[in-house]
């Protein structure tokens, strides 16, 4: 059960994201690891909801990956209040730790607007599963399959409560 609302958790979470970063061409964000660590989809993510906040051109085009990650976190901190929870060092890697991108992420969903459209949703769902799952969540479901030792971690429960979905009319 804690494995389907992990999933359903991060499906709608990565939904989200992806609804508000769609008018960034820069920006495809299909997981919680890789697709953050260039520091543009939380930019974009900001922007889209904050667009008075900062000038995209110029953070897009004119800095390095860390210097945007150092962007996007000192804004959300200033004008969110969204403490600076990760170091862009440890974001702008290859593979940035999946758990705390998604704990990030989540903080900025929880003062940002929260609506979820079905169609956000469906396309995550088509998205290729490799795309959303690494290899180590792979083996670590496999695992938790073979061993009830293994425990996951999820969104709080309240992160249902606070997402809206527009079904079209």
């Amino acid at each position: 059960m804690a494995g389907l609302q992990q999933t359903n958790s991060e499906m709608i979470l990565l939904s989200w994201v992806r609804q508000s970063t769609r008018n960034y061409p820069q920006v495809n964000v299909t997981n919680f690891t890789t697709s953050w660590s260039d520091g543009l989809a939380f930019n974009a993510l900001l922007h889209s909801h904050r667009p008075d906040l900062f000038d995209w051109n110029v953070v897009a085009s004119q800095q390095s990956p860390v210097q945007r990650l150092d962007h996007a976190f000192n804004m959300a901190r200033q004008h969110l209040g969204i403490e600076k929870l990760l170091d862009p060092e440890d974001v702008a890697t290859a593979c940035p730790d999946k758990k705390s991108i998604l704990m990030y992420v989540t903080s900025l969903f929880q003062v940002l607007p929260q609506q979820v459209t079905m169609e956000a949703i469906r396309e995550v769902e088509m998205l290729p599963r490799h795309s959303r799952v690494t290899r180590e969540e792979h083996i670590e479901v496999h695992e938790q399959h073979f061993s009830q030792e293994v425990s996951f971690t999820f969104l709080p429960l309240f992160f249902f409560s606070k997402v809206v979905v527009s079904m079209p009319t």
